[in-house]
């Protein structure tokens, strides 16, 4: 079978999207999936997302890893699949849709940036300096003073496969703190490698910095390997509403995809 696709991506968190709304996609196909966002032999990317109906809603979100297993919200996912709606003309430059945690609203701005809202965050676990958080998506964050010589692979290989998180996985993100401009590499269960940027994983560092320097409002502005990215909330004491990952996510190629050529 044959499917238009659109490859789309949100500061170097690649995805591709393919509008399912008939669904005629074989999603149930992990082997499918695993082989499309491949690199080098497949089309290549961080998760594939189908669009579908869901009454109620502009639109459905069904994300898959790059492992082609069905996964939890995914930020940059979300603003690119929003982008894209607008793009085919399924839903409006604001809007709604509901993903696997939930409802979303989102906006496009003139200049392209596209600000997603995100689930309140009503509580995080702390251990010593580090902290655990449920933005969507589970993310250990951990604070480090030299952000560029960071062992991504490995150091977020042992928190990630330890053994309170193996079963189920979490996202490992690593923070550097400055008075701007604060830095931020994440290591992707499902793509089990550092990825060049994580929407989820920026809104879990960003609620961090709030929760460890005392910040009762963003933005907290985090510069991701992929790019630039804004988390705004509004804190009231250990919750945090109104949170909003705010970026640009940008049509990267359009093609058939035809699901022979990956048997």
């Amino acid at each position: 079978m044959q499917f238009p696709f659109t490859k789309f991506q949100g500061t170097g968190n690649d995805f591709v999207i393919i509008d399912n709304r008939l669904l005629t996609f074989p999603k149930e196909d992990t082997d499918l999936i695993e082989k499309i966002c491949t690199r080098r032999f497949g089309i290549g990317a961080d998760g594939l997302m189908l669009v579908e109906d869901a009454e109620g809603y502009d639109f459905r979100m069904v994300y898959y890893n790059a492992d082609g297993r069905q996964s939890t919200m995914c930020g940059n996912g979300g603003r690119c699949i929003a982008a894209f709606s607008y793009l085919k003309e399924i839903a409006g430059k604001e809007g709604r849709f509901i993903a696997i945690d939930g409802p979303h609203d989102y906006c496009i701005s003139p200049d392209g940036l596209v600000k997603l809202n995100m689930i309140d965050v009503d509580s995080y676990e702390q251990s010593g300096d580090d902290y655990i958080l449920f933005t969507g998506s589970p993310h250990y964050v951990r604070f480090v003073e030299d952000l560029d010589r960071a062992d991504m692979y490995e150091g977020g290989r042992v928190i990630r496969y330890s053994e309170r998180f193996k079963a189920g996985g979490i996202n490992v993100n690593f923070v550097e703190k400055n008075e701007e401009v604060c830095g931020l590499r994440t290591y992707e269960r499902g793509v089990e490698d550092e990825t060049y940027s994580c929407g989820t994983g920026t809104v879990a560092a960003a609620l961090s910095i709030a929760l460890k320097y005392n910040l009762q409002h963003g933005p907290v502005e985090l510069n991701t390997k992929g790019g630039k990215l804004n988390v705004h909330f509004d804190r009231e004491g250990d919750t945090f509403k109104n949170v909003w990952l705010e970026g640009p996510a940008l049509k990267v190629a359009e093609g058939i995809l035809d699901t022979e050529d990956f048997r």
